[in-house]
């Protein structure tokens, strides 16, 4: 039967492997010739079945750029299911974000440059030494460009392995941002106080104790962001300036905000302990923001039940503002199947930073 299916892809233009399509109509072998697509633009692909091919009624297909260690992946480098289209159909048009680097999800030549600021800061009033590391795009070196910076905590649990927990993979996933040039931000990891930990990240007298939470965010407003705005081209401004973290990491990130509104002007909210302190939904109905401010929070729901209700209270008192200030800008990201670790703040984290600085 004679076939004028069309199909039209659309992907990235900083890869110059050739695309192919493979599917049920060739045996899924990933690179024959006669099913290579044509380039017609940058990132712009086009394929046109000959007419009188035989075609199964209905293609299942995939897209690669010469194998199956090549093949098309979503956004966040995870497999997709096979593409169908009926033959029956004129054109379709398709958009592929991502693809597999001989066989890795991420090309490891985008990876963040990673440097030790110092492996002894001390927090007064606190005074547990830790590390602080900068993340800094692949292609720092090669620009002039100032950034946009992302402070986070438990840096621990960031990158490599991890410790106890997992890792959140953020070098990685800062690779995966820069095959579509959305790496352009400047990360700085800090370790916690190990043992003092739920001390520093709370405020005041909560559930757990007095906490200490207040000189850590002075700690990183006074002393640390004026040291890493001196020694790197960082945009230093609240609008341009995030801080971030999971957990208890969470919980002190929405008091950075709460706090400091005139130093981070982006949040980065996953799985926060909002139930340790509950004077904490009065202080933001209290708040009032100096810049205009984006709020990412997530919460899975299979982390508690109390998870995301208390999210979406958060998200409601944020919302109720009683004396105004600039606008917030809230996103709340719901995972059905999301367990309170670290795999799923990994998959999380680019969504976040794609959508709180591009």
């Amino acid at each position: 039967m004679s076939s004028v299916l069309r199909l039209e892809l659309s992907t990235s233009p900083n890869d110059d492997r050739p695309v192919f399509i493979s599917g049920n109509f060739c045996d899924w072998l990933p690179d024959l010739e006669i099913f290579r697509m044509h380039p017609v633009g940058p990132g712009e692909y086009v394929y046109e079945f000959p007419s009188g091919s035989s075609l199964p009624k209905k293609l299942e297909y995939k897209y690669t750029r010469g194998g199956w260690d090549h093949v098309e992946l979503n956004a966040w480098g995870e497999s997709v299911p096979n593409r169908t289209v009926l033959r029956t159909v004129d054109v379709k048009r398709e958009y592929v974000p991502h693809w597999r680097w001989f066989g890795m999800p991420y090309n490891p030549e985008l990876l963040p440059k990673i440097e030790l600021v110092g492996d002894s800061f001390n927090v007064p009033k606190i005074d547990r030494p830790r590390r602080v590391h900068v993340l800094l795009p692949h292609d720092y070196e090669q620009t002039d460009k100032r950034y946009p910076v992302l402070y986070l905590h438990d840096g621990q649990n960031l990158f490599g392995g991890g410790v106890g927990y997992g890792s959140w993979e953020i070098d990685q996933k800062m690779a995966l941002l820069a095959a579509r040039n959305h790496h352009e931000v400047i990360l700085v990891s800090i370790d916690h106080a190990g043992e003092d930990r739920i001390q520093e990240f709370t405020l005041h007298r909560t559930r757990a104790g007095s906490g200490k939470g207040q000189y850590y965010l002075n700690f990183i407003s006074y002393m640390l962001k004026p040291l890493i705005d001196q020694r790197f081209r960082t945009m230093p401004d609240a609008a341009h300036t995030g801080i971030g973290g999971s957990s208890l990491g969470g919980l002190i990130s929405i008091y950075a905000g709460l706090m400091h509104p005139d130093v981070f002007g982006r949040l980065m909210v996953f799985s926060p302990s909002l139930w340790i302190s509950p004077k904490i939904y009065f202080d933001a109905i209290r708040f009032q923001a100096a810049v205009p401010m984006k709020v990412y929070a997530y919460g899975g729901e299979k982390e508690s039940s109390y998870m995301v209700p208390s999210i979406q209270r958060f998200n409601d008192a944020l919302v109720r503002q009683r004396y105004g200030g600039n606008p917030i800008d809230i996103h709340l990201s719901v995972d059905p199947t999301g367990l309170h670790q670290e795999v799923h703040w990994s998959q999380e984290f680019p969504k976040a930073v794609e959508w709180l600085f591009y």
